[in-house]
């Protein structure tokens, strides 16, 4: 726990006190009596410790006692028979009193640059501040806060007494502060004015290009870490930079970090671990999707109770739109606190991300029913925030001199019928509600006139009923503010009419005057006869009762997903026909023998003791195929286009292990792909070469001990031949050359610098090429940008080792192979931009014939789960041999990835990466029977079928479940279909559409065009 200065001490003082010493007075003084006795109230000190019929004593602002003892003399007494005391809760994440922030028109990953917009490549931020906008560490909240007493009022009424704020706004958004929710002026109300530190991975209002994606914020962040310790040692040329030294500044408050989804939680986590910091992560609603893993990065949460909204269902036509996903959230989003409370994990809860502040009170009590506790709840919401701060001992208790923050209730604050009376802040009374203070009931003899009636007023302190036993038991309406009171009913002789009586409260006995249906004033008294005496608690019931049965969890979280790991097991596959890549070819009615994830064996009539044996008759077993140009599995845009290089920048910071392209490519066949970066900067990030192994974390994914690669690009795209307002170098396939050589010769330089200098996260990347570390594979299609980039190459000693696309790599295939690149190309695609019309489909052969290492890929979500039939095109249209064919989507592109040694091929001791056919593998009728990764069977037909009759089952309960919330009151929202973004090569951030899109546009326009024409021609 961080020590509390004096000065804080002596602060805090001077605040309870609330008398601004500094200030002039323009009136005569008036002291308060600032001591307050709260008798015989139910007092929870904490969590953990009730004490029932006690006193809590408060003066100056401060709590002086909780317990037994007799109330001060000078104490103003208010007697709390009937109430509850709590802690006030304590808000850990909200822009309270911050100003609105204005959004970002256009692009970008959370703002950015408009779209058809010039790209702003540095910040216009006057003054001596860092380059780019997004990193805000000179942010002070303390310096821009200002009371709202409208949110303040909101903000009370769930409870809440204390808030730390901050400038929600960027990457790095400088320094929170820590205030009460007093309507008093903000130096009275300022605990703190250097309570935390904040960051993101959303650039907020920048409107700089840079940077564009989640992994470019990554990289801006990971970069201004290394650039701040730089700093530190007053380097001669950077002269002053307010940025990079406020950023260090920050390090040693409570690092908050707004991650609002599980996987950006982990990708923080890592980011922590680098420089050896602790985020106290601010969560979403998802984690409990993942929590093993989220409970191994040791760090605290805040967990927001922002559930989502069930969507409307009830058309079944717009139900079948609707994730299943996305409806199984909406079932156990309301556990996701429970879960933390389970993994044993420090987390406090917030408001964040609530639209509407009164949804709190109910999401709170709604996740309470999903399993958390009410112990671990009010933890939650008080000591935990309060040490998280490191103000325990100013707040979070009620405990002796700590600040004067407390509520009063009128019963169990997680009761669904409980209200909060007042709200204490800074030892002065905040009302929540003004009816009803007084518990009024009891039995009663009621004399109207000169008729008399028993009352018997009951019901809930905060919403009390009336039955007047006449002939009949009627129901009345009571309404009291203070001691005034309101009473009405109807008698059945009266046929409807109501009689009308008001009055005042002594104590025992209500008086007044009142008229009757006929008009006639008349006196009127209650006196009370006998106490109430409660009934059983229809609320605790409530609370008591057991959530709804939902459905297991799935990893990943839909339902193609698995409810368990899926281990290796030791399996021979029989009699099938085994297309090896290896000098023994393709093996007739052999074994393949699978065992701890590695090919233990291949030969006729195998046996191992214990091994599961599948029928491979009729079957066909390949390599499992590898995609080497794949865009799937990426969060936030696999295009960082903001500069013209991005060597910094990582796919593998952002890879998502739940994108749904994973299992429908293992469908067909695919075990490994190669994420790569987009195609529109010169120098794009590095790359990630992936096994699909479902359902694991992204960690879990990505293939260890891989050699490290990154995309280049040329041509159209870098030049942006598609955008009229660029002014990003360069605008030509000359100066894409330039570049290349600039970049190269910029790292041979940072090289030389020798130590002490600034580590650049874009140099060191480039210097891992130049030192033969991390391989260039380059999206290219003309054949005089291929021989401009190979001469690059030979001047700076490095070798291309992939050109990726390559479409007129036929004319240039003696120079690759003089050079010692290899080829990844499309099967036949042409025609659908300038750079490829001199493409033929006898490509792929061609360079072959020309001793080139060739492979297949897809660059294309759907056309990986038919590479094979890609691979066989190349059969149709050149006749090339059907075994040197299916080599381009497995062995192949392993050799060119590096890979080769332990898939690709069916060999002893290579990794299990298989798939059993059910006919010949270049068929279009194949069918991959099973995927095996690591001799895990991922995909498996036979299961897939029982899986999607288990969606259709469980979607269905889902619905009734839905339905049924709809009935029972739960709001609801229309239904929409569920989209996933799909990312492509050529998506351009700047104009915030891929190449293709353009064409097809542009081809639309035309037809549009030519069709107007027609008509006008014909009129």
């Amino acid at each position: 726990m961080r020590k509390i200065p004096a000065l804080f001490v002596l602060l805090v003082a001077c605040i309870c006190s609330r008398a601004q010493q500094t200030y002039p007075r323009n009136d005569i003084a008036n002291p308060e009596n600032t001591c307050y006795a709260f008798t015989h109230a139910t007092i929870v000190k904490d969590a953990q410790t009730t004490l029932n019929d006690a006193t809590l004593v408060i003066r100056n602002g401060k709590i002086v006692s909780a317990g037994t003892a007799a109330p001060p003399p000078d104490a103003v007494v208010i007697n709390c028979t009937g109430k509850y005391i709590y802690p006030s809760f304590i808000e850990v994440y909200s822009d309270y009193g911050m100003p609105a922030r204005t959004p970002a028109t256009g692009g970008g990953f959370g703002g950015g640059g408009g779209f058809n917009n010039p790209p702003q490549i540095t910040t216009t931020t006057k003054g001596a501040f860092g380059w780019n906008a997004a990193i805000r560490a000179e942010a002070d909240a303390s310096k821009i806060f200002q009371v709202n007493e409208q949110k303040a009022k909101e903000l009370r009424g769930n409870g809440f007494g204390i808030v730390l704020t901050h400038v929600n706004d960027g990457i790095v958004r400088g320094n929170g502060a820590l205030v009460t929710l007093g309507a008093e002026k903000e130096n009275l109300v300022m605990i703190n004015n250097r309570a935390s530190a904040h960051y993101s991975l959303n650039k907020g209002s920048s409107t700089q290009d840079y940077p564009n994606s989640q992994m470019g914020c990554i990289a801006l962040l990971r970069q201004t870490y290394y650039d701040a310790q730089w700093y530190k040692t007053k380097p001669e040329g950077e002269g002053s930079n307010l940025s990079l030294q406020a950023f260090n500044d920050l390090q040693g408050l409570p690092q908050f970090f707004e991650a609002g989804d599980k996987w950006v939680a982990l990708r923080a986590a890592k980011v922590a671990k680098e420089f050896n910091t602790n985020y106290i992560i601010v969560g979403g609603s998802n984690e409990y999707q993942r929590m093993a893993d989220i409970k191994a990065t040791g760090a605290s949460y805040v967990v927001p109770l922002n559930f989502p909204v069930a969507v409307d269902v009830e058309d079944p036509n717009d139900a079948r739109l609707v994730a299943y996903s996305d409806m199984k959230h909406w079932e156990m989003a309301p556990g996701n606190p429970a879960a933390f409370e389970k993994a044993g994990i420090n987390f406090s809860l917030t408001t964040f991300g609530l639209r509407d502040a009164s949804a709190f009170m109910t999401n709170l009590r709604k996740a309470i029913q999903s399993g958390l506790s009410e112990t671990r709840a009010l933890e939650a919401l008080t000591i935990n925030p309060a040490k998280m701060l490191g103000y325990a001992s100013v707040a979070g208790t009620l405990d002796a001199g700590k600040l004067a923050n407390f509520l009063v209730t009128s019963g169990s604050i997680f009761k669904e019928r409980t209200v909060i009376w007042q709200n204490w802040v800074q030892g002065k009374a905040y009302t929540v509600k003004d009816d009803g203070w007084k518990d009024l009931r009891s039995s009663y003899t009621l004399s109207v006139g000169n008729d008399n009636y028993q009352m018997e007023l009951g019901g809930d302190a905060a919403k009390p009923t009336v039955q007047i036993m006449a002939k009949d038991t009627i129901k009345g309406d009571v309404k009291w503010n203070d001691r005034l009171v309101n009473l009405s009913y109807s008698l059945k002789k009266d046929s409807g009419r109501i009689t009308r009586l008001s009055g005042v409260n002594h104590g025992d006995m209500w008086s007044g005057n009142g008229q009757l249906p006929n008009g006639q004033w008349i006196k009127w008294t209650a006196v009370k006869t006998k106490d109430f005496v409660a009934k059983s608690d229809s609320a605790r019931r409530e609370m008591n009762r057991k959530p709804d049965a939902a459905g297991k969890m799935m990893y990943p979280f839909n339902g193609y997903g698995w409810a368990e790991t899926p281990q290796s097991a030791n399996t021979i596959i029989k009699n099938a026909t085994v297309w090896t890549n290896e000098k023994e070819g393709k093996l007739e009615n052999t074994d393949v023998w699978i065992q701890n994830g590695k090919i233990a064996g291949v030969g006729k009539n195998l046996n191992a003791s214990g091994a599961t044996v599948i029928d491979g008759t009729g079957k066909h077993i390949t390599a499992g195929i590898i995609d080497e140009h794949s865009h799937i599995a990426a969060t936030g845009s696999i295009n960082e286009c903001s500069q013209s290089v991005t060597a910094e920048v990582r796919i593998g910071d952002v890879i998502n292990p739940e994108d749904i392209n994973i299992y429908r490519q293992l469908s067909g066949g695919v075990t490994s792909s190669h994420i790569l970066h987009g195609s529109c900067n010169t120098i794009g990030g590095q790359t990630q070469l992936i096994k699909l192994r479902w359902g694991r974390n992204a960690e879990d994914m990505k293939f260890a001990g891989w050699d490290g690669f990154i995309k280049f690009a040329l041509g159209e795209n870098v030049k942006r031949s598609g955008s009229t307002q660029n002014n990003r170098f360069p605008d030509t396939r000359m100066g894409v050359e330039q570049m290349l050589e600039d970049a190269f010769t910029r790292a041979r330089d940072y090289e030389k610098a020798g130590p002490g200098k600034r580590k650049d996260l874009e140099l060191e990347t480039l210097l891992e090429i130049l030192n033969k570390k991390r391989f260039i594979t380059c999206h290219s299609y003309v054949q005089s940008e291929i021989t401009a980039l190979l001469r690059v190459a030979d001047k700076f000693g490095i070798t291309v080792n992939t050109f990726t696309h390559i479409l007129e790599g036929y004319k240039v295939a003696d120079k690759m192979k003089q050079h010692g690149a290899a080829a990844s190309t499309f099967s036949d695609w042409w025609a659908y931009k300038m750079e490829v019309v001199d493409a033929i489909p006898q490509n792929p052969w061609l360079m072959q014939q020309n001793g080139l290492t060739v492979a297949i890929n897809s660059d294309d979500a759907e056309m990986a789960r038919r590479l094979n039939q890609e691979a066989a095109k190349s059969v149709k249209y050149a006749g090339m041999d059907e075994q040197e064919a299916l080599k381009m989507v497995t062995l192949n592109p392993a050799i060119m990835l590096h890979v080769a040694d332990r898939t690709g091929s069916i060999k002893t001791g290579k990794d299990a990466d298989l798939v059993i056919w059910s006919a010949h593998p270049l068929s279009i009728y194949a069918l991959a029977e099973k995927t095996y990764v690591d001799g895990i069977a991922y995909f498996d037909r036979e299961k897939d079928t029982q899986l999607r009759a288990d969606i259709a089952k469980e979607k269905n309960r889902l619905v009734s479940k839905i339905m049924g919330a709809k009935k029972m009151g739960d709001r609801t929202m229309p239904a929409a279909p569920s989209f996933m973004e799909e990312n492509f090569c050529e998506d351009d951030h700047h104009t915030g559409k891929s190449l293709l899109h353009r064409l097809e546009e542009r081809m639309m326009e035309t037809e549009k065009a030519s069709t107007t024409k027609q008509i006008t021609n014909e009129q």
